[in-house]
């Protein structure tokens, strides 16, 4: 039996999947899962998602579609988590190229189904923001999700839209997706999360990372992001949900409006008019920013001086975990430290790390 799933926003959701296939398909293959190289600036400085010119070593399984070995490298100064992950889990990872907008996926898609014959096709999105109508406030990143739903909305076959922790990516509220969401298939487990245990020490995504984290029982109330929008941790947060195909596209302003593009600079012009910005815009920014800024050396004492004022700020703000990502930027040091913070953090501090995430101690 061979599966497909697709990874709606990126190489969070490229994790989740390896998640959810063990959840669904404990004992069959791994399924191949198609996804963006969209590591965002923690780990790409580039701007943007990585297609297959970023890339050495790719293996070819139909000629618009690339399978990503554990032996493949990022063309510097471009970075990705994907290589790696192919090391670590027995999934095939396979590259979604936006650059030819939703036409280039959906022939991406409709060759790899072509090559493969699925048993069964799944869009996987962690937090359900590909619920979203593309005008919400709290939307940060609608448009890899946008581009993944118009492609699949276009094939010829079924394909299941599944939401894996509803409102962990910070984005759209749990209670404002509660009437999008269908029947509730199954909730994830530690078990679940056994597989990946060993890429949830390196890789940065936030919203999976809170998904495993409620998986293994955590609750509370978890910071993100630069920005620190508070995510709560709930029993729902482990929740897979099955929801409508079609309803999610009409609903989804941005995927019916990028339904016809031939290049990623159309769909991104189309997401500045909906949306207000464009994501990758903000990469840009942002990446220009960082390029202007000192890296801080890295001096422990300072560390843990100032992790202890963030934390007792934290406490005030009903703060009960954070992620390494909110750490680090917080603390005001580069994505290339973050590995190096997190390691100082929990040699010293063990008892906080409820793996993956940070637990905010409890003052005196």
């Amino acid at each position: 039996m061979t599966r497909l799933i697709v990874a709606a926003g990126g190489g969070g959701d490229a994790v989740a999947a390896a998640m959810v296939d063990t959840a669904l398909n404990r004992d069959a293959e791994p399924a191949v899962v198609l996804t963006y190289a969209w590591d965002r600036l923690l780990i790409d400085p580039v701007p943007g998602p990585r297609g297959p010119a970023n890339f050495t070593g790719l293996k070819a399984i139909t000629p618009s579609v690339y399978a990503v070995p554990g032996d493949a490298r990022p063309i510097a100064p471009a970075g990705s988590t994907l290589p790696r992950l192919a090391a670590e889990l027995p999934h095939t990872f396979a590259l979604i190229d936006p650059h030819a907008g939703v036409h280039g996926i959906t022939q991406q898609l409709q060759d790899l189904i072509e090559h493969l014959a699925p048993d069964t096709i799944d869009l996987l999105d962690v937090g359900g923001d590909i619920l979203a109508k593309g005008d919400e406030p709290t939307l940060r990143s609608p448009l890899g999700d946008a581009l993944t739903l118009a492609a699949c909305c276009q094939l010829s076959v079924p394909v299941r839209l599944l939401i894996a922790g509803p409102g962990l990516d910070g984005e759209l509220p749990a209670e404002q997706l509660h009437e999008r969401l269908g029947p509730k298939l199954l909730s994830l487990t530690a078990e679940h999360t056994e597989p990946v245990s060993s890429v949830l020490e390196w890789h940065p995504s936030e919203a999976t990372a809170m998904l495993a984290a409620t998986a293994r029982g955590t609750r509370g109330l978890c910071e993100v992001r630069d920005a620190g929008l508070s995510v709560p941790l709930t029993d729902e947060g482990p929740a897979l949900h099955q929801a409508d195909l079609d309803d999610a596209l009409s609903r989804n302003e941005l995927a019916r409006a990028v339904l016809s593009t031939t290049s990623l600079e159309e769909a991104e012009q189309h997401s500045r008019e909906i949306c207000g910005y464009s994501e990758i815009d903000y990469e840009r920014n942002k990446a220009m920013w960082l390029g202007n800024q000192d890296e801080r050396e890295l001096d422990p004492g300072a560390v843990f001086r100032e992790l202890d004022q963030f934390e007792e700020e934290a406490r005030g703000r009903g703060i009960t975990h954070t992620t390494f990502r909110r750490l680090t930027e917080a603390l005001g040091y580069s994505g290339s430290q973050r590995t190096q913070l997190r390691e100082l953090l929990i040699s010293n501090r063990p008892e906080q790390y409820q793996a993956p995430l940070w637990h905010i101690s409890e003052g005196v």
